[in-house]
């Protein structure tokens, strides 16, 4: 057992937002690190919401057994009004007060870190954060839990919808999630050999994809375009509507991933990411910090303030949009 000073002696742990593949592997991260340390934790159920109305409960190190492979989140998520109030927020120091929890560990994105950052200023609990989201949108980490989990399945689906494509000289506009973030779509389309990619970061409009489409009606027999959900022309439905008014060699077909993208085993690379940044975080306390998120950046642990890491949100790569313009003729 670490005889490390102490800044904190009982964790709550929260995840909070979308579920994402890992978000199990860092709270098993949490959990046991704080006992390795000799400090109590508890988890809080169902998110701030839960923060609120005092659902929670300690864990012990048997608790978190058997999940670092699983997805979603066994204390689950909710979205929360009422922590959005001042009073919610009170409700919520004075039922951290009462079960005597003096530091918090909060995973997701960045509404997480938002109302976290407003928590630990408003009423003094140190509050750290773990990356917990498949958009991959913050800055101060190379990869946000659950990223490389998404990008694969949907990489993996898109794979088969080139089979029955390519049997039947399709076109097929393919909808992933990505509602501000194109992340997703672009490492998507390049690792899938798509066609064209449509991100809200770069306005590509129909004439762009039309003059695709017409290069490409002259070589291939099948197209995928990969559209994210977030895209200024509309989702997928739409830009297929668009295009078939305007084009009409091939015969298109519509396929919307969905939710399908937040579930499965996380991959090997999740469970790292989860199980590094989660003793981070619980050594981030022991140390004193407060307002920070836990990342990872060329292979090293970084700390980025939480206001930093949701105001400098990450773009899409224009250089991978200049790759993907490449290996698509």
């Amino acid at each position: 057992m670490s005889s490390t000073r102490r800044h904190v002696s009982h964790i709550g742990v929260l995840t909070s937002g979308g579920d994402a593949p890992g978000m199990n592997a860092a709270i098993r991260a949490v959990v046991r690190t704080a006992h390795f340390h000799g400090l109590r934790v508890s988890g809080v159920f169902e998110g701030y919401d839960g923060l609120v109305r005092d659902e929670i409960r300690p864990l012990a190190v048997r608790d978190v057994s058997n999940i670092i492979q699983r997805g979603g989140t066994i204390l689950r998520s909710a979205r929360s009004e009422a922590f959005f109030a001042p009073e919610g927020r009170a409700q919520a120091k004075r039922n951290l007060d009462g079960r005597g929890i003096d530091g918090l560990v909060v995973i997701g994105g960045d509404g997480t870190f938002r109302g976290a950052s407003v928590f630990a200023v408003e009423h003094g609990v140190p509050v750290v954060g773990i990356t917990g989201t498949i958009d991959n949108d913050l800055a101060g980490t190379d990869a946000t839990i659950g990223f490389d989990t998404a990008t694969n399945t949907a990489m993996q689906l898109i794979d088969r919808i080139r089979d029955t494509a390519s049997s039947h000289d399709r076109l097929f506009f393919v909808e992933v999630m990505g509602r501000t973030s194109g992340a997703i779509a672009m490492h998507c389309g390049i690792a899938s050999g798509a066609e064209f990619v449509m991100v809200p970061e770069h306005r590509q409009g129909i004439d762009q994809l039309i003059q695709v489409l017409e290069r490409s009606a002259k070589s291939k027999s099948s197209v995928i375009v990969i559209v994210a959900e977030g895209d200024e022309e509309g989702g997928a439905y739409e830009v297929a509507r668009k295009v078939k008014a305007r084009f009409a060699h091939y015969d298109t077909r519509v396929s919307v991933l969905g939710h399908v993208q937040r579930g499965g085993n996380p991959t090997m690379a999740d469970r790292l990411l989860a199980s590094r940044t989660g003793v981070a975080a619980v050594e981030g306390l022991i140390e004193g910090r407060s307002g920070e998120m836990a990342g990872i950046v060329n292979g090293n642990l970084a700390w980025t303030r939480f206001e930093d890491a949701i105001s400098g949100r990450k773009a899409t790569d224009d250089d991978l949009l200049r790759i993907l313009n490449i290996l698509s003729i």
